[in-house]
Order: structure tokens, then sequence, then C-alpha cells
């Protein structure tokens, strides 16, 4: 702890100026011209892997940020002086592979920690005679995850291989279909005969998942329908578990382990990998800022431009109804053939277009999006590590395994995981909230003074609008963190007292900060009606829209939410296939 504090008060003397103190200068990339090929809104990591892949196909690309700095919500910022936050996304797995590689991501300073364990579930256990409580420990080892299991369950630590094995069988099959468009239904029933012919090939990547799944279809049909609860029942025996196995089918989203369709969220959560680990998860270092800074490096290494605090106040349109480039909010006009969103679709479609050129039907489904969030994300600067009552610290409090997982609160069952989503439903913060707690700096010291740590308490559930339409406020806001603390507290003793200072973003402050609407980390709900087809509506998700020229390639689009790329990647090859046949 001592230090820990010598070395805080260092970094108070010698930190650079913080992130949120950047010049324009500091983070704008090119000189800004009255036109381009296309223009980019958004340089969160979607936009960033848009623009650099249409930049490295020759198509000239700029991208234009409202916030400081670039990210969107894959972004690392010094909140607090001396800490470096990944302040909103924190973890990396889902980013496809193909852009790891064909971006040269790593050549461009992309470093990462990987995680092994990855899973930590603490219980709290009254009555055991003085015994250190049990708990729950998972990484890539399976005869340890089994040894692991055991202690709550035999049978489960035979069925878990088995289960390991179908969920990678169904991963696979689905992968396919994140690498590309989503069948162009649009083009299919009412394009001409070349352009139905076209939008055959489209249909491969669902074939091929078929052929992948086999005779065991039905099975998987039901892991994508089912509550995730019934399907982990139909596995496994012991609560602690299931609600471990039950947290990444409800991380992100207001939903229960109990309703049908959170299934397809715990797939979503198992089907990443890293540098050819299949379900790998790793920590990037210097935050997940750095990762779009590296993507960033790659786009401009190509000579894509990238600006920050210049915020698009509208798309513009001919008189013939096709995009002709941006106004931004300083009256600057900018054109362009193309015009590529990051933003959500409500911000892309009904805040930054021109209601008239969009069909009335179109506007309203938009505009009926679920966006739902039950997420507040907590930042915290503290002087020494948690010290769990179910695994002590070292005397010295080095980082143990255990502190570089995703720790798990208040999960010892699925019934409490539903009854925290209750109170949510009920329009109050949950009495005892589901808490995902991480520790980046346990790997990466680049985060914090020395003997200090960040920590990232991704917790839910909390509405946007509390009981009785009351907003959101400071009270509100510190009563909710303090509440979280304390069950923290419960877990590992001291923890408050270790508290430096705290970042604390409701629903309504992320949507306000990163433009995600009603907080949403995936734009709009990743349930079954909002996806591959229907993403973000029906007729409309192969990243065109209604407007010649205007497209999706934020997490609104298909694939979705996390760090993943594929909606970036995907809409810029098919923006140069539309460039190409012009």
């Amino acid at each position: 702890m001592a230090a820990c504090g010598q070395g805080f008060s260092r970094a108070l003397r010698a930190s650079p100026r913080p992130a949120w103190r950047r010049t324009h200068s500091d983070t704008t990339r090119g000189h800004l011209k009255s036109e381009y090929d296309a223009v980019v809104i958004g340089a969160g990591h979607n936009g960033l892997v848009a623009a650099a892949y249409l930049q490295r196909l020759g198509v000239n690309t700029v991208v234009f940020e409202r916030r400081h700095v670039i990210g969107g919500a894959a972004v690392t910022e010094e909140i607090i002086p001396g800490f470096k936050f990944s302040r909103a996304s924190y973890l990396l797995s889902l980013l496809r592979p193909q852009i790891y590689t064909d971006l040269e991501l790593k050549k461009h300073g992309l470093r990462l920690h990987l995680r092994n364990p990855y899973s930590f579930t603490p219980m709290l256990e009254e009555g055991t005679g003085g015994k250190v409580p049990r708990s729950l420990l998972l990484g890539t080892d399976m005869a340890e995850n089994q040894k692991q299991i055991a202690q709550f369950s035999q049978k489960d630590a035979q069925a878990f291989p088995k289960y390991e094995a179908f969920m990678n069988r169904l991963a696979l099959a689905i992968e396919p279909l994140l690498d590309a468009a989503p069948v162009d239904m649009e083009a299919f029933q009412r394009g001409s005969l070349l352009q139905r012919l076209k939008s055959l090939s489209t249909f491969k990547p669902l074939l091929q998942a078929g052929r992948t799944l086999g005779a065991q279809l039905p099975q998987y049909y039901q892991v994508l329908t089912a509550p995730s609860a019934k399907v982990l029942d139909q596995w496994f025996e012991s609560e602690p578990l299931k609600a471990t196995l039950a947290t990444d089918a409800v991380i992100g989203a207001m939903t229960s382990p109990h309703i049908p369709g959170s299934g397809y969220v715990l797939l979503h959560h198992v089907m990443g990998g890293l540098e050819g680990m299949r379900g790998a998860w790793a920590y990037v270092e210097g935050g997940m800022g750095a990762l779009s800074e590296a993507i960033a490096s790659s786009a401009t290494a190509h000579g894509a431009s990238i600006f920050t605090e210049k915020t698009v106040a509208s798309v513009q349109v001919s008189s013939g109804g096709r995009i002709q480039g941006v106004v931004l909010q300083d009256g600057s006009e900018v054109r362009s053939r193309v015009v590529l969103s990051n933003a959500s679709p409500q911000s892309t479609f009904l805040k930054l277009t021109p209601q008239e050129w969009l069909p009335e039907e179109f506007v309203q489904r938009i505009s009926q999006l679920d966006t739902q969030s039950p997420v507040t994300k907590i930042n915290v600067a503290v002087n020494r590590l948690p010290n769990f009552l179910a695994a002590p610290n070292t005397p010295r409090g080095q980082p143990l395994p255990h502190h570089q997982c995703s720790t798990h609160l208040n999960c010892e069952d699925t019934l409490r995981i539903h009854q925290a989503f209750e109170d949510a439903v009920d329009g109050l913060p949950s009495h005892r909230p589901i808490i995902e707690l991480c520790i980046p700096s346990s790997l990466d010291p680049t985060l914090a003074p020395p003997g200090c740590h960040v920590i990232s308490l991704f917790t839910q559930y909390t509405p946007y609008t509390l009981a009785g339409g009351k907003a959101w406020d400071e009270l509100e806001r510190n009563t909710y963190a303090d509440r979280v603390f304390d069950c923290i507290e419960a877990y590992a003793p001291g923890f408050k007292g270790s508290v430096v200072g705290r970042d604390i973003l409701t629903p309504p402050d992320l949507e306000r900060i990163f433009d995600l609407p009603g907080g949403n980390i995936f734009h709009c709900a990743m349930t079954l009606d909002q996806l591959y087809f229907a993403r973000p509506v029906p007729l409309h998700s192969s990243y065109r829209c209604p407007l010649p020229g205007l497209y999706l390639c934020g997490s609104g689009a298909h694939p979705g939410g996390g760090v993943m790329g594929a909606a970036g990647r995907n809409a810029a090859h098919v923006v140069f296939r539309d460039l190409r046949s012009m």
C-alpha cells in the first residue's frame, strides 16, 4: 500500500496530459479536404475497421469523430490521474481473426495479455467452521476445470467437456455467418434477374452452417431459442456452475436466464478466440483504446484521414435522392460518393438523415427498436488488490491467477440472477446486482501507478428510467455504486478502504457519452427478432438502407455488438462492390 501511495504521487507529478485534455491536433490524422470517395461517421472500432479496409482497396476515406478521442466504446481514458481505464468495453475475444491479420494489427502496436484462468466465481458460505469458502476457477486446462467443478458435482465435472464440445460445434457453424452480409432478401425478392442470381451466393454460409450441425440441428435450434437456464439445466445440476455460465447469456442484455432467447447471447460470448486459441479472452495492453489506435494506425498508414472533434450534423442528399456527402457541425460540407455510419441506427436514420428521403415504414421500424440496457459500468482506482475470502492474497499482495479473471459476484445460482432482473423490470436498481469484476492491471502494469490497480465493474441490472419516471441523479448514482461496493466488500473485506476514485456510468451516461441508445452496448438488443435478416430491420440487413449511398457499419448492423469488427469489415466489402458497379 505504501508503494502504491508513493507511485501514485509520482504519477500525479509526472503524468502527461490526461486523455480528456488532448487538443484537436493531438488526434487529427490528415489534412481535411472538401471531397473524398467515402466518409465514415464515427471512429468506433467498426468505423475504423471499415475505413482501414476501404483505404486498402483504394477508396479514399475520411473518418469524423465527435469526441476528443477515437475508439467509441473501445477507448482508454485517464479519468483519475495516473489510472488508465478501458472506460466502456474492457475485454477482447470476439475480434475476427482475419481483421487481426489483414490489418496487421500486431505490426501497428497491438499487444495482448491472454488470460488463463479466465473465470472466477467465489462463494459466500456461512457456517463453514473457519474453512475458506469454496470458489469455481475455470481456464483452458480441462482436467483442472473438472477438478474445480467436482467440488460441487461429480456428474457436472464429467458433463463439462461434452458441453464445451457441443457449444464449440455450434460456434463453428455460426462463424461463417459472422463474416458475410446476411442473405439479401430485398434483392432476392424484388431485384433484377442478375441481382437475384447474385443474391443466391449469400445463402452459402447458411447452407454451410446447416451441414456443420447435421442431424443435431434441432438441439442447436433449442439453444438459440430456449431460456439459457433450460439449456443449462439439461446439462448440469450444480447452481454455481450454471450461474457462472449463465452470466454470459445475460451480460449486457435486459433479459434473464429464464427468458426464451437468452441462449443466443450465451453463444455470442463463447465463440471468440485470439492468436489461434478458441475461446481465449485477453486484456489489451494500454487498455481497449490501444486496439482502436492500432486499427487507426493501419488505416492511416494506407492514406485514410481521421479527425476528432468533428461532429457530423447531417448527411447530404442530392436532388436525385442519392447521398453526396455530409455537413459538419461547423457548417463545413464534405462531398463523397458514399457515407458509412458507425453511429447507431437511431442516430443515423432519425437524427442525421433528412426524413423526407426515408420511407415512413422504415423510420417507424427504426424508432421501435428495442434498446433496453441493464448496464451500469463502474471504473474504480484502488491502492491494492481485492483480498477475496475464497482466495486470500499473498502477504506481499502480488497478483494471483484468479486476479486476472472475470470475477462473478452474486452469481451463486441462476435464481439470484433472475431476481436481480425482476428488480429492474420494476424500475429499481437490483438489490443484489450481478457484478463482473475485472482487474486488467493484474496483467498490464502500464495502467496504474506501482502497487495500484484499475478495476472494471460491469454491473446489472439498472433500468434506464427509475420507477415513477424518475431520472438518475448524483444521489441515485452514488447510492447504487455504494450498494455494489457493499456487495464486493462481503466477498473481499477491505475493498471499500482501498478505493482511490471511481467513475459511474449508468445507462443514460453511456448514452450521453458514447451515443449508445438507451445505454445499450450493442446499439440495439441482441434478441432473435433483431438479428441476421432483421438487423437492424427486415429487408435492410445488408448494410444498405433505402437511401442509395448510405450504409450502416456499426453494432446495430449484422452481426451485432461486441468488439468484433465484423460489421465494419463486411460493410466495407459491400460498399466496395457497390462502388465498382456504379
